[in-house]
């Protein structure tokens, strides 16, 4: 299935549900793969999907949404236009992690998990991003990026907005 780019949500479609359930008919256990399809179809898994999926699955609502609620890939809603994920395992903790983390929720205004009003940014936490030798760490749109402090926060977030709006990048 295609993958759908942070930002770059689908309106809900049924058609596009039942394309992916019937591409993964012959699986065993196919939850899962199912979830990933329809998010990177759709870019989130939203409640008629839900529900679509346990019908088809023959799961319950609740089972299904337990894994989309559980694992932290999964999104019920569209996420911003850059999704920018920051490392808080020990290695980045003992390096100023912690205060990153609070830097970008008061510069945001978000807090972890949560879209910035205007749909620029997803501000998301992570437990390891293997790149503990140059922590904190910080990945943006899938690029990891080292040594992150307030102020390369700052810039990656305005290139990310630049890049969003399609503006030139400082």
């Amino acid at each position: 299935m295609s993958e759908v780019a942070p930002g770059t949500s689908s309106e809900f479609s049924e058609e596009r549900v039942r394309a992916v359930l019937d591409a993964h008919r012959s699986e065993r256990g196919g939850l899962l793969p199912v979830l990933h399809d329809i998010q990177g179809e759709l870019g989130c898994i939203d409640e008629r999907a839900v529900a679509m999926v346990a019908c088809d699955l023959n799961l319950s609502q609740a089972e299904v949404f337990g894994v989309v609620s559980f694992y932290p890939d999964f999104r019920a809603s569209p996420s911003g236009a850059s999704v920018i994920r920051i490392c808080r395992a020990e290695a980045c903790q003992s390096m100023g992690a912690e205060a990153l983390a609070r830097h970008a929720t008061e510069s945001l205004g978000v807090g972890l998990g949560d879209t910035t009003a205007d749909g620029s940014i997803t501000l998301e936490q992570v437990f390891c991003l293997g790149n503990c030798a140059l922590s904190p760490a910080v990945m943006v749109n899938e690029k990891l990026v080292g040594r992150v402090d307030s102020e390369r926060f700052d810039a990656l977030v305005a290139r990310a907005r630049a890049r969003a709006s399609g503006e030139p990048q400082p």
